[in-house]
C-alpha cells in the first residue's frame, strides 16, 4: 500500500506532528524575515550611494542637512549618521569651546547613531541564526521520536514486514526533511546577510571618518 506524503504526516504520532508543525512555523517565518531584510538592506545600500552623491556635490552641508528635514523624507544610514553629528556640531560650535571639543562632540554622536543604523540594519538576523542551527535537530528529534514507534509497533507484530515499519520510518525522514528545508534557507541568507551588514558598515564607519575631515577643516578655518 503506498501512502502520499499528506497521508503520512496525518497518520504521524503527534509529536512528529507537533516537531513538523514547528519547523513549518519557523520556516514560514523566517521567508517572512528572508524578504523583509532583503528589502531593508537593499534600500540602505541605495540609499548610501543616493546620499553619498548628494553629500559630495556642491550643494553645502547646510543644504543637505535641510534636505534632510524634509517632509516624508526617511532618514537611515549614513545620512542619519551625518545628520546626528552635523546636528550635534552646530548646537556646540556657537559655544565659546576648544575645537577639539567640539569635534569630539560631534563624533560621539555620530557614534551613537552608527550603534543604531547597525542594530537596525542586524534586526531579525539572531532569529535566522537560530532556525539555521535548531532546525536540524528539532527535526533530529522528530527522526527518532518516529523510528522509536516504528520499532515498537514492530514489536507488538507476529511477524516483521517492511510495511509494518514503513509508515514510522517515513514519517521520521519526512521531519528530518523539513529540518532541513527550513534550515538551509535560513542560513544561506543570515551568511550573506551577515556580509552584507559587515560592508555597510564599514562603509558607514568610512563615511565618519571624512565627514569628520570635512568638520576638522571647517571648525579650523579663519
Amino acid at each position: 500500500m503506498s501512502y502520499s506524503v499528506i497521508e503520512i504526516l496525518f497518520n504521524a504520532s503527534l509529536i512528529v506532528q507537533l516537531v513538523i508543525f514547528l519547523l513549518l512555523l519557523a520556516s514560514i517565518i523566517s521567508w517572512m524575515v528572508i524578504f523583509e531584510r532583503w528589502i531593508f538592506i537593499n534600500r540602505s545600500k541605495q540609499e548610501l550611494i543616493n546620499f553619498e552623491d548628494l553629500f559630495w556635490s556642491d550643494a553645502g552641508l547646510e543644504a543637505v542637512f535641510q534636505q534632510g528635514g524634509e517632509k516624508n523624507h526617511v532618514v537611515i544610514g549614513a545620512e542619519s549618521i551625518f545628520r546626528s553629528g552635523y546636528q550635534e556640531y552646530k548646537n556646540i560650535k556657537g559655544q565659546d569651546l576648544e575645537p577639539e571639543i567640539i569635534l569630539d562632540g560631534s563624533e560621539r554622536a555620530m557614534r551613537i547613531s552608527l550603534s543604531r543604523e547597525q542594530s537596525s540594519l542586524e534586526k531579525h538576523l539572531p532569529f535566522l541564526a537560530t532556525v539555521a542551527s535548531a532546525s536540524p535537530y528539532v527535526g533530529l528529534f522528530g527522526t527518532v521520536w518516529g523510528i522509536m514507534n516504528s520499532f515498537r509497533g514492530l514489536a507488538e507484530t507476529n511477524q516483521a514486514t517492511l510495511s509494518t515499519v514503513a509508515p514510522g520510518i517515513s514519517e521520521a525522514l519526512i521531519a528530518t526533511a523539513i529540518g532541513l528545508f527550513a534550515a538551509i534557507p535560513a542560513l544561506i541568507a543570515y551568511n550573506r546577510y551577515t556580509t552584507s551588514v559587515e560592508a555597510l558598515i564599514s562603509n558607514f564607519e568610512d563615511f565618519m571618518d571624512e565627514f569628520s575631515i570635512v568638520l576638522h577643516r571647517d571648525v579650523y578655518k579663519k
